[in-house]
């Protein structure tokens, strides 16, 4: 039972290896440049270490939605694309429709300016 796991362990094992290979690599090769600005911490777009009680700007979490929201759409027509030819032409139909609602969400977003950044 446990020799059926033996090939994912070893390629756990090698991703592992080879990971840290690149890691340590790079931290011995790559170039050391450290500045103010490199060092300084950065989050959201604005200045970390101002008043905590600022306005400030939604339009990076709307970016970050809208990113998720069309990511996901990706994550459905993978499983989509592998069974299409059991499903037939109602899968086909079903998944149109869900890109076309989606293509109209991203058409509205796109005329009302949440894709611009100024």
């Amino acid at each position: 039972m446990l020799a059926n796991y033996l090939p994912i362990l070893l390629f756990l094992i090698v991703a592992l290896a080879f990971g840290g290979v690149l890691v340590l690599a790079g931290g011995i090769i790559g170039p050391n440049r450290p500045s103010a600005e490199k060092l300084a911490p950065y989050e959201c777009g604005f200045e970390a270490f101002e008043d905590a009680r600022m306005k400030f700007d939604v339009r990076y979490y709307l970016v970050a939605i809208l990113f998720i929201i069309f990511d996901l759409e990706i994550a459905f027509l993978f499983p989509w694309a592998v069974v299409l030819d059991r499903i037939g032409l109602f899968g086909l139909i079903s998944m149109t429709l869900f890109l076309l609602i989606l293509v109209i969400g991203f058409v509205y977003e796109w005329k009302k300016g949440a894709l611009d950044w100024e």
